[in-house]
């Protein structure tokens, strides 16, 4: 009788990284300790009607009080590394001027920890929480808050350049730019299309601007990059209305940011698509080389695919999946309807579609040749919920775990050169708009004791990064 021949693992590249992801906002709490000053999403969580359940991050998962545990949690895992987010209200409260040393000490202790403990501390520079006093000056539609954006990135690099060798500017300035100042379903809350652009611009000015400050402190072997969700999007039919949809939407999402930090100009059609929002004229010479800096790695942030269509109604964009407003993300797109892609679907209502991953991987490598990649956020929110006997059992997490970690081994052996996988997120946490009522963690919170609780899919990713490969399924 002829016996199956069974399927072999899937091994990865020697020195690939295995890490997991977090953000200041989301788990640090302790807003008012040390110094630190409200940001844009105090302001905007405690603001009624904005964040589900009227949840804050006053507490969040408390990591500010809790890192030694954490960090604990991570080794046990056998973490390779763990990027963070560095709050910027924390360690510059008005967000100029001198640093404070207490909040400045937190990060200092925290990549001392990780480092004691043999992981990689990875470090983001901005993760959506604009100093308030910043935003009261006008937020990242004015010029100045680029300039202060570096200012800020040389303080926190005199602090950590001596521990930390991998940097990342912003995280997701789309959602910073777009969804804070244009549909205004993330902070700060301000819905004008023209604005969002000028934010786009300035966000990508900052970038910049930071990444010259960054080089001018740090080692010359240091890594820096910016984080991207750059999106992957699918026209409903091959039709030429929809194929256009697809290419408005591109740009919108992925161009306004790859054209000048990875080409050294905004693309073309991005310019006459949002010629009835904007002139451009808040781009000023020099801005594009400015901006246009050389990057050790790109950071490429993966949920789920977009799928758009031509359509004549002007309200077609509220079903884009990020958040219900009667005001859009995509400025100089108002005939373009989204569509849920078929198939299963997370806690998010996100469909699961480890093909979309593999097809931008492979898209971004053969359009910037030579530019390797880290993916810096890929995971999932399901229904988790701890057993009578304590475990927490998310085997959903895992298949969605082992179907995009497939995606990314097969773009690497299509010539991809993807150099590591960060797991979002290492704990449940505030989840932005949502509040608590999502869960992304591999690692289970109990919000109400802060008891931390490894999930199913903590230790399976725990075996695929301690042997670099996919088990058997």
């Amino acid at each position: 009788m002829a016996t199956s021949t069974p399927t072999p693992a899937l091994t990865f590249p020697a020195g690939f990284l295995w890490g997991t992801a977090t953000a200041a906002y989301q788990i640090e709490g302790a807003v008012q300790e040390d110094g630190r000053t409200p940001s844009i999403w105090d302001v905007y969580s405690h603001t009624p009607g904005r964040v589900r359940n009227g949840d804050t991050g006053d507490i969040a998962v408390d990591h500010y009080h809790r890192w030694p545990e954490d960090i604990e949690i991570m080794s046990g895992l056998g973490v390779g590394a763990y990027r963070f987010s560095v709050s910027w209200p924390r360690v510059q409260p008005t967000g100029k001027g001198p640093a404070s040393e207490k909040g400045l000490d937190f990060y200092r202790r925290l990549a001392d920890g990780l480092l004691a403990k043999g992981i990689r501390p990875v470090v983001t520079l901005y993760h959506w929480d604009l100093p308030q006093e910043l935003e009261d000056a006008g937020g990242w539609p004015e010029r100045d808050t680029a300039s202060r954006f570096a200012e800020y990135a040389g303080i926190v690099a005199d602090a950590l350049g001596d521990r930390v060798t991998t940097w990342t500017t912003l995280n997701e300035p789309w959602c910073s730019a777009f969804l804070g100042y244009g549909s205004g379903v993330h902070a700060p809350g301000r819905t004008n299309a023209a604005d969002s652009l000028r934010a786009a611009h300035h966000l990508n000015l900052g970038h910049g601007l930071a990444v010259a400050a960054l080089r001018e402190r740090l080692p010359a072997d240091a890594q820096i990059s910016v984080t991207l969700n750059l999106h992957h999007v699918r026209p409903l039919t091959p039709g030429a209305e929809d194929t256009d949809a697809a290419r408005r939407i591109d740009a919108l999402a992925n161009g306004v940011f790859t054209g000048p930090m990875l080409r050294g100009a905004y693309p073309a059609d991005l310019i006459e698509d949002t010629a009835g929002v904007t002139d451009w004229s808040f781009v000023r010479d020099g801005d594009l080389a400015r901006i246009h800096q050389p990057l050790d790695f790109l950071g490429v942030n993966y949920y789920s695919p977009t799928l758009v269509s031509h359509h004549e109604s002007p309200d077609a964009h509220r079903s884009d999946g990020h958040g219900a407003s009667e005001h859009s993300s995509w400025p100089g797109a108002d005939r373009v309807a989204f569509h849920q892609t078929p198939g299963d679907r997370t806690a998010m209502g996100w469909t699961i579609d480890p093909d979309g991953l593999y097809e931008l991987l492979t898209r971004v490598a053969d359009d910037h040749p030579g530019l390797p990649l880290m993916i810096t956020e890929n995971g999932a929110a399901f229904d988790d919920y701890a057993a009578p006997d304590g475990e927490v059992r998310d085997p959903e997490r895992i298949a969605y775990l082992r179907g995009h970690l497939s995606a990314v081994h097969r773009a690497i052996e299509s010539g991809a050169d993807v150099r590591g996988y960060f797991l979002w997120s290492l704990l449940d946490n505030f989840e932005w708009a949502y509040g608590y009522s999502k869960r992304f963690g591999m690692v289970y919170v109990d919000y109400a004791t802060q008891r931390r609780t490894p999930k199913s899919s903590a230790r399976w990713y725990a075996e695929v990064a301690r042997t670099g490969s996919l088990p058997v399924e």
